[in-house]
């Protein structure tokens, strides 16, 4: 089930650009449906509901929301946006994740909540980048994550600002057979609940055309993120997040794109809960290191860069591609200097369901090391 909706009326194919809501319409509505008089519009819905498959989840039932909404209709004011990918799976995980970027009049703030909810098995596999891919410890935890942030503009297209960050995961426990041994490290390690809170502090910079399926433009974000224990998180750290991206036309004046991806996530003193160190696929999207599986690497500190190139398959739109690229390093628990990098690599076929905000369904197949490989499915593009 694919539902893309233009809502009060859009025209059906502006510029002659097509999406899977135009195939519809075209096999289902009569000649006279198709022919009424449109109304502009400022709000774009898409919905998707469909299996879905990952290295980390198996066989998966998605229902995917991304709803983008310009309620002032100013032309200057930011459209806000709200992106769910609600999931069940084959192991019986439960994703109930909600994202939204809400803009005031005339963008002076920028108002960024990240809210879910885990029922969560997964494998770990310890820290740093030496460890081995076949004594991974399957585990099972609930989480719930609530993120709250607000930016003030202090230039055109930079803002800054204060959150609250609050992290706890509960009933931690391995569902492997597994020795004595591994069970006394495991305790040591995690525990059964795993508790953070503190303030963050913000910083954005974006240029970006299109913040669903970027074409051109900039985009920094930097978090500073202190949990002290007077708060009551279980240990006292602090981490830095540093995302950068990139977005060039390529060729020039084509409608296809060379994208570039940059991720520093370290903590700069304390320890972080085992679950909230940097990790694959572990980012706010769950997208980073595609060609492993999620939570393959682990470590105080991750650097990571991906490049990615989207091009068109088809003239209406309807059909693009990807080929793409990463490399990721991870800092062990001990020490912080990092140990190898791990490249992966791959390519994807994307699908367009709303033309007006630019969402695709993007299925990516990546490799990585050591026969690592599998289908990657998002909701809107990867980065």
């Amino acid at each position: 089930m694919v539902i893309a909706q233009q809502l009060e009326g859009q025209p059906l194919e502006p510029n002659r650009q097509l999406d899977v809501m135009d195939l519809y319409q075209k096999k289902h509505l009569s000649n006279n449906e198709k022919q009424k008089p449109v109304k502009e519009h400022h709000n774009h819905f898409s919905i998707i509901g469909a299996p879905g498959y990952s290295l980390q989840t198996g066989f998966a039932g998605v229902i995917g929301f991304n709803w983008e909404v310009d309620g002032f209709k100013d032309g200057i004011t930011r459209p806000s946006l709200f992106n769910t990918n609600i999931t069940y799976s084959q192991y019986q995980q439960v994703m109930l994740p909600l994202q939204t970027s809400i803009w005031t009049k005339n963008n002076k703030y920028n108002i960024l909540g990240d809210y879910r909810y885990l029922a969560y098995p997964s494998s770990i596999f310890g820290l740093g980048g030496r460890t081995d891919p076949n004594k991974g410890l399957t585990i099972n935890f609930n989480s719930i994550k609530f993120h709250q942030s607000i930016l003030r503009r202090i230039t055109p297209n930079f803002y800054a600002g204060l959150g609250f960050y609050f992290d706890y995961f509960w009933n931690i426990k391995a569902i492997d057979p597994h020795s004595k041994q591994v069970d006394q490290q495991f305790q040591k390690e995690l525990g059964n609940k795993e508790f953070s809170i503190g303030p963050a502090f913000r910083a954005l910079y974006d240029t970006r055309d299109n913040p669903i399926n970027s074409h051109s433009g900039f985009y920094l974000n930097f978090v500073y993120h202190p949990s002290p224990h007077i708060l009551g998180s279980d240990s006292s750290y602090q981490s830095v997040l540093v995302d950068i991206r990139n977005y060039v036309p390529f060729p020039e004046g084509s409608k296809n794109t060379l994208a570039f991806w940059m991720m520093d996530w370290l903590s700069q003193s304390g320890r972080p809960p085992y679950l909230l160190l940097s990790s694959t696929g572990w980012d706010e999207t769950y997208n980073t290191g595609r060609g492993y599986i999620q939570g393959r690497f682990r470590g105080k500190n991750m650097v990571y860069f991906e490049s990615e190139y989207r091009f068109g398959i088809t003239n209406n739109g309807l059909l693009g591609g990807v080929l793409f690229a990463n490399m990721q390093s991870f800092s062990s628990d001990i020490s912080y200097q990092y140990s190898n990098v791990f490249p992966g690599y791959g390519l994807g076929l994307r699908v367009k369901i709303n033309k007006f905000s630019k969402t695709n369904i993007c299925i990516d197949y990546g490799f990585g090391n050591n026969n690592s490989q599998g289908f990657f499915i998002n909701l809107g593009e990867v980065f």
